[in-house]
């Protein structure tokens, strides 16, 4: 077995699949791949990979999706346990009229608070 240099790639035991433990021929899983830019920030789906196993997901992940940008951690989850509503019950996200007063544009004072800030000069 080639041993690489860099230490992240030597975390990963790849000497399972060299040694049949993980097959590789088989059917390849889809993993959804979620990048976060910075500690502390959300996570945010930036697409998907097909390996046979979550190790080999994430080496595949990091090499696809993290090269160019600043990256604190990625997440791979398989497709198969994502769940979602039906399209067809999309009606359950409406929102129901007498609770308006829960939407941030129902307050029309805003335009006046800020007209205030500006002519005070507050930040």
């Amino acid at each position: 077995m080639n041993t690489s240099l860099d230490p992240r790639i030597n975390r990963l035991d790849l000497k399972k699949i060299e040694e049949g433990e993980i097959i590789t021929n088989s059917h390849l899983i889809t993993w959804e791949v979620f990048h976060q830019e910075k500690r502390g920030k959300q996570a945010v789906h930036c697409g998907i990979v097909h390996a046979p196993s979550p190790d080999l997901a994430l080496l595949l992940a990091k090499e696809q999706f993290a090269r160019r940008g600043k990256t604190a951690n990625l997440w791979v989850v398989k497709t198969s346990d994502v769940f979602t509503f039906k399209l067809e019950d999309e009606d359950i996200f409406e929102t129901v009229p007498e609770k308006t007063f829960r939407d941030p544009g129902f307050y029309k004072v805003r335009d006046r608070i800020e007209k205030y800030r500006l002519e005070n000069h507050l930040s």
